[in-house]
């Protein structure tokens, strides 16, 4: 076992320390001239670690276990296949019935699994790859890069029109498809909202039911660590996860900052800390929503705090006073800084991005708590470190039932038609939705852009509930027709400039009751977002004189705006900066509030 105040790299400070070298191995290791001279997990078959297959009961079965489980999968089997910082789950790509059969298991029921396919041949079969998709997928951090499918179809696997597909990255990964399996599921093996699972113990106890059979070794993998996201962007990884192959390799400062703890946020949990010009961010842990996931989130801030020597001198944390990261961020006895959402994101772009300075920043995400106690999201915000201004925002739409509105988005709908003076008797639920929002009860208010990408996919019939984060808004971005131009009338008015969508929901409302297709009213909805953002950031330029503008939050996920709004604002005579390093999701947000926080102690 690595002793818990150790730091890598000596084989003594590792997991190898438990596999002493054999007299072959320790000669070679000790021999200069050798090749394996001082290669710390130097071993072999006698000495080294052991691969071995188990049933679903857990006895261990003789034989080669490589070739059982490759049996074993191709019997259609659910295998529980120990990886590099974690165990997936994996069967066959091919067999609908069993797709499914894992997802009832796992507690998974529609957001997309990842693909592990042999090689770049076998990902052409179902996507279309572009040269820099191939160089991000056969890169030495081995991601699983989004790429768009040759089709339709396949839904049962994403039911949106991109696929996550990722290269063997392990030896074990090589030896396990061998020729003659092409591709497989492989997805993390843990149950909704908790994190992946990375013991061999703890492996046979929860997959119990879950799997059909277990690849494991007993090299003790010491930090679980998910598996990279992220899509291709102007030929580098623009991340919707940033964890495996990426983490923990520092981001370089041009300056030196303060001995800094960033908590992050609630979604898409993760920290960074500060040492000199290095901030090191960690890896996803997933959402702060429950006591596995907090642990592990205390448990990974220790880690760093020990793997790199730092004693943080102060926290910075986001302003919402019920993150389970606030909390954790008030527990510790060192000055604590806190941190307006979405300030954190334009901060985190530009971080980045190495910019100094103040910039232009649309923040545009589903949610996170506004200066005046409202959730915002769709921000146009000026200012850097320092602090911000609030330029622009979109009209905010009340929420009949509070975060109910988030997963049973009809509820959305109705909000948008009856704030545009439509008739939304039609939406199951009407009358109770009329009277909350004809009394106010628990109907908050959201300026939220996820919320509004909600909402009109569940007007469109898209998704009117969805099971996890961002279903609707991805569902109505793949149904668009990418070669559409339209774009629906709005209005910006105001100080701060305000997003007046009412205009455009009504002709939505025109469209969809003259038949026009889902597919071009989607295009059309985006291009308008697409309109707005330019001539919302062109009268904050006006303003300012500022023209740099950063893009950040989890709506710029959206492949289909961020290919055409830097071309619009490049076009108007603009520097665009997107996310590079980190994600422009939450998971990023913690880079954001380390910088503004050291801002802040420097007075």
């Amino acid at each position: 076992m690595m002793e818990s105040n150790a730091v890598a790299y000596d084989r003594a400070k590792t997991s190898m320390d438990v596999f002493p070298m054999c007299h072959d191995c320790e000669t070679e290791y000790g021999d200069i001239e050798n090749r394996r001279y001082h290669a710390q997990p130097d071993c072999c078959k006698d000495c080294g670690p052991r691969v071995f297959y188990l049933d679903a009961q857990g006895r261990e079965l003789p034989g080669d276990a490589f070739a059982m489980a490759r049996e074993a999968l191709k019997a259609g089997k659910i295998l529980a296949i120990k990886g590099l910082g974690g165990i997936h789950l994996a069967c066959r790509w091919d067999d609908e019935e069993l797709v499914r059969r894992l997802r009832a298991r796992k507690q998974r029921d529609e957001k997309p699994f990842a693909l592990m396919c042999r090689n770049l041949e076998t990902a052409r079969e179902l996507c279309l790859l572009s040269p820099g998709e191939e160089k991000l997928l056969t890169g030495y951090q081995r991601p699983i890069v989004l790429l768009r499918k040759k089709g339709p179809g396949l839904e049962y696997l994403s039911e949106n029109a991109w696929l996550g597909v990722m290269l063997p990255y392990t030896p074990l990964h090589y030896l396990l498809m061998g020729e003659d399996i092409d591709m497989l599921v492989m997805t993390s093996a843990n149950l909704s909202d908790t994190p992946i699972i990375y013991k061999n113990g703890q492996a046979l106890r929860e997959l119990r039911g879950i799997a059909d059979g277990y690849l494991l070794h007993n090299r003790e993998i010491q930090t679980r660590c998910d598996d990279s996201l992220c899509w291709e962007l102007e030929g580098g990884e623009y991340f919707a996860r940033r964890s495996r192959g990426y983490v923990p390799y520092p981001l370089i400062s041009r300056r030196e900052l303060k001995s800094i703890l960033a908590c992050g946020a609630e979604q898409k949990a993760s920290f960074c800390l500060s040492k000199g010009n290095h901030v090191f961010q960690s890896q996803h842990m997933g959402d702060l929503k429950n006591l596995e996931t907090l642990e592990n989130y205390r448990q990974q801030i220790e880690h760093f705090k020990k793997l790199f020597d730092i004693l943080p001198e102060a926290a910075v944390c986001d302003m919402h006073p019920d993150y389970m990261s606030t909390a954790y961020g008030e527990e510790l006895d060192i000055p604590l800084v806190r941190v307006q959402h979405h300030h954190a994101h334009i901060c985190s772009c530009m971080a980045d991005n190495s910019l100094q300075g103040e910039v232009i920043g649309l923040a545009w995400d589903g949610t996170g708590l506004g200066l005046d106690g409202t959730a915002w999201g769709g921000e146009c915000l000026t200012g850097g470190y320092g602090g911000f201004q609030r330029f622009g925002h979109i009209l905010p739409l009340a929420m009949p039932g509070g975060d109910r509105a988030i997963k049973e988005t009809q509820r959305l709908a109705f909000s948008l038609l009856r704030t545009s003076g439509l008739d939304g008797s039609h939406i199951p639920g009407a009358d109770n939705f009329e009277k909350m929002l004809g009394s106010g009860l628990n109907c908050p208010v959201s300026s939220g852009m996820g919320r509004l990408f909600d909402g009109i996919a569940a007007l469109l019939g898209i998704k009117t509930r969805c099971s996890y984060e961002g279903q609707g808004a991805m569902l109505l971005e793949s149904a668009a027709d990418h070669n559409h131009k339209a774009l629906y009338p709005y209005a910006l008015e105001g100080s701060p400039l305000v997003f007046d969508w009412r205009e455009m929901v009504r002709a939505i409302v025109r469209d969809m009751e003259a038949g026009v297709g889902t597919d071009i009213i989607a295009a059309r909805f985006m291009n308008t977002l697409v309109d707005m953002a330019a001539e919302t950031v062109k009268a904050a330029g006006e303003h300012t004189g500022l023209d740099r503008v950063c893009l950040s939050g989890g709506s710029f996920q959206n492949m289909y705006i961020m290919r055409r709004l830097p071309e619009r604002l490049e076009a108007q005579g603009f520097k665009v900066y997107h996310h590079r390093r980190v994600s422009c999701n939450d998971e990023g947000l913690a880079l954001g509030q380390l910088m503004i926080a050291d801002a802040k102690l420097r007075g």
